[in-house]
């Protein structure tokens, strides 16, 4: 994320660029967790990313305490504020970012929000964009749900009118488990 210097077990957006990847994922719970980034940092890597002319992928979610103590939408917005920032107010920026909503607590685990679960998150995310940044953008948005997606679930989740679509994490390892997952989004 730092445009001139080399950072050990880092990928930059020049390496990205060489190998024609138009795509990256940033803010993921992992980085957060493990890695200590900050939702400052995200907002840094958001810009800098888009400034390189690359897409972003934009990770947020919920651990389960955040979650049970009721803090799940002032921990959606907290994250989310740096994204905004970064990327501003102008639609045509938008239409480059993903956000992907991941609950901590279902990534990896073979847990799965419900599909209420992820409509709820995924409603709240779409009426703070239409707040804060513009009905527009908040209607063309393209928010996606992630977390122990499998081709069990994915119809399911699928049907729900605001998740557009899956970050797949262990299941896109899977060869026949992934196949099901692009045949359900297909149908």
């Amino acid at each position: 994320w730092e445009p001139r210097w080399a950072y050990t077990g880092e990928i930059s957006a020049g390496m990205l660029e060489e190998l024609r990847i138009p795509y990256v994922i940033l803010g993921h719970s992992e980085r957060r967790s493990i890695f200590k980034e900050t939702e400052k940092e995200v907002g840094t890597k958001v810009a800098r990313a888009m400034h390189s002319g690359l897409k972003v992928i934009a990770c947020i979610g919920e651990t389960l305490e955040q979650r049970e103590s009721g803090a799940m939408y002032s921990v959606l917005e907290q994250q989310l504020a740096p994204i905004m920032d970064a990327v501003g107010s102008e639609a045509s920026a938008w239409s480059n970012v993903v956000v992907a909503y991941e609950p901590v607590w279902a990534i990896g685990t073979g847990v799965v929000a419900s599909p209420q679960q992820a409509q709820d998150a995924h409603t709240y995310i779409r009426k703070l964009f239409a707040t804060k940044i513009s009905a527009r953008v908040a209607e063309d948005l393209r928010i996606i749900y992630g977390g122990s997606v499998n081709g069990n679930n994915c119809g399911e989740l699928k049907s729900m009118e605001d998740v557009d679509g899956f970050l797949v994490g262990g299941a896109s390892i899977k060869a026949g488990e992934f196949l099901r997952i692009i045949e359900s989004a297909q149908d």
